[in-house]
């Protein structure tokens, strides 16, 4: 079991305070558009590692127009025990954590807590550039191993000041090998756990009963291949300098990989599939995460699934709803009525968000 027994929320967003108490099943939260659904999931988010499901910054967060910073609570319940975490922003710093009353950070929080989510800004993910598939990917990586956080950025940080060396047209070797050192490094394991998350989306597929189409997925480079190892990658990154300086930025390494996915019982590629069939391609690969560390981390993740029951027929959101209840995730799920919802009935716990005197209020409907 994993899932959020409490949720309070202060000063976060649109809520100046809410309350929730759940009990382990799916959460189906209704209401206006406005009204601070997607807030709540956003809150939920913030139980795992990174900026939340809006990347957001910790100052975008505080509720308008004090600003002055936000706190969330939260019960979270594990097969083997129960933890008090708090995450807060002062005055728009930096996030912090206490896991049981005691100083942590965000590492520790993916260690205990696996959240998983699709939103409708990721409904573009076959037609849109390169960048935000290998993000998509990063955070399913990423859900399998916290780790995978440290790694990106410091390769992101090295390729930075690489960069500036390049467009600089500095040529002395001694200013690139520490980098090259530390991208070779962090690069290949980005690489590495890429390929691992993958693999392991293809078996969960594999293995799965379910009414949503098969993903057939492959991580490409842009130009090339990947080099094999972390040797052979600073090797590439020294042979390359001159032609990275012609250009002012580096032309090999994991920054250069691309996620293709196939519609696999049709052989048509993702991105020339429907609106309808790419949708339900990101279903698919949402749950097959979600089974995925089921199986090796013993419990499903937390889902969050925003406004995901507006873009499936009456059929789809039933195998959806059932998919998730046989599964036993606590999932998180937005959409402006009750009657979305209406396929679940007692398995899943019904919440309203209204709007009074601008304060959001949550309640059982």
């Amino acid at each position: 079991m994993l899932a959020l027994t409490s949720l309070t929320l202060s000063h976060f967003r649109s809520h100046l305070r809410a309350d929730l108490h759940l009990d382990g099943r799916p959460v189906a939260i209704h209401g206006n558009n406005g009204a601070g659904k997607t807030n709540i999931l956003e809150a939920v988010s913030l139980f795992s590692p990174g900026r939340g499901l809006r990347r957001a910054s910790a100052a975008e967060m505080a509720r308008r127009p004090e600003g002055l910073g936000w706190k969330l609570k939260g019960v979270l319940q594990t097969s083997e025990q129960a933890y008090e975490i708090e995450t807060w922003s002062d005055e728009g710093a930096a996030r912090q954590v206490r896991i049981d009353n005691k100083a942590s950070n965000q590492i520790a929080l993916g260690q205990i807590c696996r959240v998983v989510w699709l939103v409708p800004v990721m409904d573009r993910l076959w037609v849109e550039a390169a960048e935000g598939r290998r993000r998509f990917l990063d955070r399913i990586a990423l859900s399998f191993d916290p780790s995978h956080a440290e790694a990106t950025l410091a390769y992101e940080k090295a390729m930075r000041e690489r960069n500036k060396l390049l467009k600089e047209q500095i040529r002395d070797g001694a200013w690139y090998r520490v980098l090259e050192a530390q991208m070779g490094s962090a690069g290949h394991r980005i690489h590495e756990a890429r390929s691992a998350a993958v693999q392991r989306l293809r078996q969960a597929q594999n293995d799965a009963e379910t009414t949503f189409p098969t993903a057939d997925l492959q991580l490409i480079q842009s130009e090339g291949e990947m080099p094999e190892s972390e040797s052979d990658l600073v090797t590439a990154l020294s042979e390359g300098r001159m032609r990275d300086m012609a250009v002012g930025r580096t032309l090999v390494g994991p920054h250069r990989s691309d996620l293709i996915g196939t519609y696999a019982s049709k052989g048509i590629a993702a991105k020339d599939c429907s609106t309808g069939e790419q949708k339900a391609l990101l279903v698919s690969l949402i749950l097959a995460n979600a089974r995925a560390l089921a199986a090796s981390e013993g419990a499903p993740p937390i889902l969050l699934l925003d406004e995901v029951a507006a873009h499936l027929d009456k059929g789809r959101r039933a195998a959806l709803y059932e998919e998730i209840c046989t599964l036993g995730a606590q999932a998180w799920m937005t959409g402006t009525g009750p009657e979305l919802f209406a396929e679940l009935g007692a398995r899943a716990q019904l919440l309203e968000v209204d709007e009074a005197e601008g304060v959001s209020q949550v309640k059982k409907s």
